[in-house]
């Protein structure tokens, strides 16, 4: 295939960056105006508000961990063919800012949501002594702090040091990110594990699973490649990128896809596998509280739904190379992805039943609009794709084989 010329494609968001700004700005009013309404008319409480507030911001979180990783991992590997598309994953990456500001409703409403922050803390309610010193309120705010910095250090490092080089076209950037990548991704893989342990699992402080950080992390990748795609075909959809991102594009950013759906359900099988078979009361009953109250039918759609479906429609080559198909599979595993941090939390939470709230989607929306808007305020004034990178023609010529 001959390299394209991208010089006739629109590669700035342009008169799209107001348009996408009013749209999201409409949606965190709607959802934070639908919020509003039920707390004022006692249809959810400020209990259920921030366990809401706690799922939506976990899956964007899940969004700039993936998209981070992504931009490391193609580093990493010195790719070509991702270059396209590395920027749009950039600005996702550089968002940690914002979700530092965005967490703090948790980090006020600690003791509404983590049994070890209230009145006692985990003394109180039987933990071990060293767990109890582990989880303080105050301990606890100053490590978020500590990961939500790190990260949004290295997704800054990233985005601006890819900015640099469309200004300077100096190779030797390319050269300095790839030597940082590997240290980079040792840093991420040890903050990303020790959040998920902090957020997450110690919604159930007497539980714990020394896999569970992988399982967000395969979660969260799922969840990037699932947005993704859809990111590129609003894009193309509104006249950008047209020429830039082919078909080879989609059907890469696919198998990356339908890659990590596997992996995802790896880990979710080998985590419930060591315990059911250790049987142990302290791990069993995790899975206990999941699978009663209702909580069983939502085990068995992430079965079915963020692992079945998914792999039975992506594991075809057809299916990976036709847009339409894959943005129906992804947007799918989207869902489910939040279905999946819905079901993380929400079992903790209201004695264990399930109850299903509109508060819950509506928390979700808001943060969207506010996480869309800051990264259309990240990226409306420089170029969707590097335009200097060393690799650019490489991935402009990309063909599967």
């Amino acid at each position: 295939m001959k390299d394209r010329d991208i010089s006739r494609d629109r590669l700035f968001l342009g008169d799209l960056a107001p348009v996408l700004l009013r749209w999201a700005m409409a949606a965190a009013v709607l959802g934070f105006g639908g919020a509003a309404v039920l707390l004022a008319t006692g249809r959810g409480g400020v209990d259920r508000f921030l366990q809401g507030y706690l799922v939506g911001w976990t899956f964007f979180f899940s969004l700039s961990v993936g998209a981070l990783f992504f931009v490391l991992l193609q580093h990493v590997t010195r790719a070509g063919w991702s270059v396209v598309v590395r920027r749009l994953a950039e600005g996702m990456a550089a968002l940690f800012p914002v979700l530092a500001i965005l967490v703090v409703p948790i980090l006020v409403g600690l003791p509404r949501l983590y049994e070890w922050a209230r009145p006692g803390g985990l003394g109180h309610a039987g933990g071990p002594a060293g767990k109890a010193a582990y989880l303080s309120p105050t301990f606890f705010t100053i490590r978020v702090i500590a990961y939500l910095a790190i990260l949004a250090a290295l997704g800054l490092y990233y985005l601006k040091t890819s900015l640099r080089q469309d200004g300077t076209g100096d190779p030797a950037l390319t050269l300095r990110m790839e030597r940082a990548a590997a240290p980079c991704m040792v840093v991420f893989a040890l903050v990303v594990n020790f959040a998920a342990f902090d957020l997450l699992m110690s919604l159930d402080p007497h539980w714990y699973s020394t896999i569970f950080g992988v399982y967000l992390f395969s979660s969260s990748v799922v969840g990037f490649f699932a947005v993704l795609p859809h990111i590129v075909h609003w894009l193309q959809h509104h006249r950008e990128l047209l020429h830039t991102v082919t078909r080879e594009h989609f059907h890469d950013m696919g198998k990356l896809l339908f890659a990590f759906v596997v992996f995802w359900a790896y880990i979710a099988f080998s985590q419930y596998l060591l315990i059911w078979y250790g049987n142990l009361p302290e791990e069993t009953g995790w899975f206990l509280k999941r699978q009663t109250g209702g909580w069983g039918w939502v085990s068995l759609l992430l079965v079915v739904g963020h692992f079945v479906i998914p792999f039975l429609v992506l594991i075809s080559r057809g299916a990976k190379r036709q847009p339409h198909v894959l943005l129906l599979a992804s947007a799918w595993v989207a869902v489910m992805h939040w279905v999946d941090i819905y079901w993380l939390v929400m079992p903790e939470m209201n004695g264990g039943a399930l109850r299903l709230s509109a508060m819950d989607v509506l928390v979700t929306v808001d943060i969207a609009g506010l996480y869309v808007a800051a990264w259309v305020l990240r990226m409306r004034k420089h170029s969707l794709v590097p335009e200097r990178d060393p690799r650019l023609a490489e991935s402009l010529a990309f063909e599967n084989a």
